[in-house]
């Protein structure tokens, strides 16, 4: 027996699990506390009425011979998938129903998704950048190149000069940092995939919070993104699906990975349960207005926040097109996790943690309910004043 020896390239913790073994670990020593989570990206708002009925409804199919499914399609039900359909077409965005495939969720796509290459690619990687996209990578054994996303480009990474890759992420709105790139800015990095015959994955996942013109909501609104894009999308942060779990994946015909893709997930996938996407399925028809009202309340508490850093004078980007808020801390990102965490008992995410353009950055979500997110402004704005006094005192401060 002989294990995937790239185990031991990763890193030691996810940063996602060390914030959670921090946070543990305080309220061991104080368990009284009255910690407000501002850091794990979660949602906190129940499922739509709609959904449950539509649960209730399937679940109650699946009681009777007529109506009860076994194992579904491998690439979701018809009736789902047409909806997605639809859904794109909402935003002048045409596709067809077999370039749409039904998952558990946008991570496990784009996850699973690396079984159709080989392990001789060279990937090309933003940083700050979701972990999950490095750590697959690692352990799929694959050359992982980064590309600089920092405040002199809005943290928005475009195509390196005299670099060649194989693999692209982007992320659109972006996690960690909020950041979503314009259609001229796409367009430049559909014609580097383009030039490299190269594929990228674009993760929509936080597209329902884009408003305004300008910024692109799907990667098939450029031209030639056809001819190289696979577009992961999820219904966890548009309809409060993170422990339902469904998503989807766009795979356009003209890409030899439709047919590829398909056949995997008859291999690996028995699909996903179709009580899910009959919820999902009425969260696009029926229900999507609920889909609109939970956004819209993610997206005024993320106004909260900006709303209080304009006051401070602190530096961010993202908010008005994502739930993350993204702000200059300028000390090490660990160091002031552990020290808000202490004096105003609010949990962030440290940037240090997306990357090392990342450090002596901050990650807030703007999941929460609006009294928690404005009861953790009012302990911010105490703790920031009391931090700008004692940081060159009791912290190395960093370069900017």
């Amino acid at each position: 027996m002989k294990l995937n020896k790239n185990f031991n390239n990763l890193k030691e913790n996810y940063l996602f699990a060390e914030v959670a073994k921090r946070v543990d670990n305080y309220k061991e020593q104080f368990p009284s506390a009255d910690i407000i989570s501002l850091g794990i990206g979660d949602v906190t708002l129940p499922l739509s009425s709609k959904a449950i009925d539509a649960c209730k409804e399937a679940a109650t199919d699946m009681s009777t011979k007529a109506g009860f499914h076994g194992y579904g399609p491998y690439d979701g039900y018809p009736f789902l998938k047409n909806a997605i359909v639809d859904y794109y077409k909402l935003r002048g965005v045409e596709i067809h129903a077999d370039e749409v495939f039904v998952t558990d969720g946008a991570k496990n796509g784009i996850g699973n998704f690396l079984d159709l290459f080989d392990e001789d690619n060279t990937v090309l990687i933003p940083d700050p950048v979701y972990p999950a996209y490095v750590d697959a990578n690692v352990l799929s054994g694959h050359k992982i190149l980064y590309v600089d996303a920092t405040r002199e480009n809005g943290f928005l990474a475009m195509p390196p000069k005299r670099t060649k890759a194989d693999i692209i992420y982007i992320c659109s709105p972006n996690n960690p940092t909020g950041a979503a790139y314009n259609a001229e800015q796409l367009k430049a990095w559909v014609d580097y995939a383009l030039e490299n015959q190269a594929v990228i994955f674009y993760d929509a996942a936080y597209e329902a919070y884009i408003e305004g013109k300008g910024v692109v909501r799907s990667i098939y609104e450029i031209t030639g993104a056809r001819d190289c894009a696979v577009e992961f999308c999820s219904f966890s942060k548009m309809a409060g699906f993170t422990g339902v779990r469904c998503g989807w994946t766009v795979i356009p015909m003209s890409l030899p990975l439709n047919r590829m893709w398909l056949h995997r997930q008859a291999i690996k996938f028995n699909g996903t349960s179709y009580i899910v996407q009959r919820m999902a399925e009425r969260m696009l028809r029926g229900g999507y207005e609920d889909s609109k009202r939970m956004v819209a309340s993610y997206k005024n508490n993320a106004k909260i926040v900006m709303k209080k850093f304009d006051a401070l004078g602190i530096e961010y980007t993202g908010g008005v097109n994502a739930p993350y808020i993204w702000f200059y801390c300028g000390i090490d990102s660990w160091e002031f996790f552990d020290y808000l965490l202490k004096k105003a008992r609010i949990v962030c995410t440290p940037g240090c943690g997306f990357g090392k353009n990342g450090n002596g950055w901050v990650r807030l979500t703007s999941f929460n309910s609006m009294e928690r997110t404005e009861e953790a402004m009012r302990r911010f704005e105490t703790f920031w004043k009391e931090f700008l006094d004692v940081r060159d005192k009791l912290f190395a401060k960093l370069d900017k």
